[in-house]
């Protein structure tokens, strides 16, 4: 349980995997792929809400990138049970809700990358997009999906 050690050893807690807004799953697995939903920043079920470049200043990224990393690792763990079986985070998909004028998303969604490098190392580098968008699901100010390479699985109800 490496990455459950890293997690304790930095202090960090995680919260409840996502639950679906609406008709979708939070996660799927096809072969050794773990394809995660779209995931906001949530504070006992309170979507942290806001706009980059209106309410939100580059500030505010690394806790509500601490907050989405940890609920993606969240999902990956009720997905897969350990997650020392994770290979590879493969990439990160970071939409970021912002004004037109604001142009910094790649800053926003570095919060996410650091710290899953931070609890992952090496298998925690990926390949990423991070995009300004005008509007994300219950105003969360981001929402970042991502795709996980994994340990063949014996299970195959996980």
């Amino acid at each position: 349980m490496k990455v459950e050690k890293t997690l304790q050893e930095l202090g960090l807690e995680l919260p409840e995997p996502s639950k679906p807004v609406g008709s979708y799953v939070p996660w799927v697995i096809s072969g050794n792929l773990l394809f995660i939903s779209g995931t906001i920043p949530s504070r006992n079920g309170v979507p942290q809400a806001g706009k980059f470049g209106d309410s939100l200043k580059l500030e505010d990224t690394e806790e509500l990138g601490k907050i989405v990393a940890l609920t993606l690792i969240a999902n990956i763990k009720d997905a897969i049970k350990d997650l020392d079986k994770v290979k590879r985070i493969v990439k990160i998909e970071g939409f970021v809700n912002s004004t037109p004028d604001f142009i910094d998303q790649p800053k926003v969604i570095n919060g996410v990358s650091n710290l899953l490098v931070k609890i992952f190392g090496e298998k925690g580098k990926h390949s990423r997009i991070a995009t300004g968008v005008n509007s994300l699901p219950l105003g969360a100010a981001i929402e970042v999906s991502a795709i996980i390479e994994i340990e063949k699985l014996l299970n195959k109800n996980h």
